[in-house]
């Protein structure tokens, strides 16, 4: 049963509503452990001085900040304690905005939040005016000696979820990246931007997070219960990546939207995706393989995309 990691309250005008946090995720990733491998034992870390080949107590090691090859600041625990943030157990809720308004980008860590003792009405309160609303608040808070800005916001199920958001100044700047290519150098035709469009539509759905599943880790913890149970697995040979050449676009387009549309998209490029939604994972694979597009191309655009809302 998931526990509380924090305790507080939710402060917004002079309304404050007692609230717990409980992380919304659990991370599932396969972890190995560093073993020697004639002795199957578990190898130990040591932190050495390289200058000497001892090891070093962790009480004489200080924190220090590169400045230059080989020159460091060293900064005590006492000095960064005392540039601590206050240590409040209040969110505080700065400002209402639309979700519209915030680039997925800026998006961190997800939380629930959930009524503390007493909060259970003010809590159903808050809740249904940002529902009513539409509006997502934008607050601080200060969590385990670091000050946060977070997003908090009704979810279906009835209950307050807040995301830990990330600064602007932590965000790339795409314009830093030599890849992005200028859009007045690369021209479009209204018939391939046509095409795409009707692709797009084609390839249309409801999200449901449901169907999508960490293939990589099912698969490792699969070999791991294989070799577990004494079977030998057969390592093959990686194969050689050959380069495909870059097919015609509107070739490539016209072959994608057919391979969706014999797949049981629609059919008549009307745009409605209706029938595209039960199987869209095929025809997804179907219509990228018939595109030769590379992935880099999609998350390049993506890439912009997000810096288009950014700006």
């Amino acid at each position: 049963m998931p526990r509380s990691i924090w305790t507080g309250a939710i402060s917004f005008g002079l309304v404050t509503v007692p609230v717990k946090l409980y992380s919304a995720v659990n991370r599932k990733t396969v972890r190995f452990n560093q073993l020697h491998e004639s002795t199957g034992a578990r190898i130990q870390m040591q932190r050495v001085d390289p200058t000497t080949g001892e090891e070093v107590p962790y009480d004489e090691i200080v924190k220090g900040y590169e400045i230059g090859p080989d020159r460091y600041v060293t900064i005590t625990n006492e000095e960064l304690e005392a540039l601590d943030p206050k240590k409040t157990r209040t969110i505080e809720i700065e400002e209402f905005v639309d979700l519209s308004e915030i680039d997925p980008i800026f998006y961190d860590h997800p939380y629930y939040l959930a009524p503390g003792p007493g909060g259970a009405k003010p809590y159903r309160l808050l809740l249904q005016a940002m529902a009513g609303t539409g509006k997502v608040a934008i607050a601080r808070v200060v969590i385990r000696s670091k000050e946060n800005l977070v997003a908090v916001r009704p979810m279906d199920n009835d209950v307050l979820g807040m995301t830990t958001m990330i600064f602007p100044d932590e965000v790339v700047d795409p314009q830093t990246l030599d890849d992005i290519p200028d859009p007045d150098e690369v021209e479009v035709t209204d018939r391939e931007l046509a095409i795409a469009k009707q692709l797009v539509d084609s390839l249309a759905g409801t999200f449901e997070p449901e169907k999508f599943h960490d293939t990589y880790r099912e698969e490792v913890l699969a070999v791991i219960e294989r070799k577990a149970a004494g079977e030998e697995i057969a390592v093959q040979p990686p194969s050689e990546d050959v380069t495909a050449p870059v097919p015609d676009l509107m070739s490539a387009l016209k072959a994608s939207l057919d391979a969706v549309r014999k797949d049981g998209g629609a059919g008549d490029g009307d745009g409605d995706g209706a029938a595209a939604k039960g199987n869209g994972s095929s025809s997804r694979s179907k219509a990228k393989s018939s595109s030769g597009t590379k992935k880099s191309s999609s998350s390049r655009s993506g890439s912009g995309s997000r810096a288009k809302a950014k700006k």
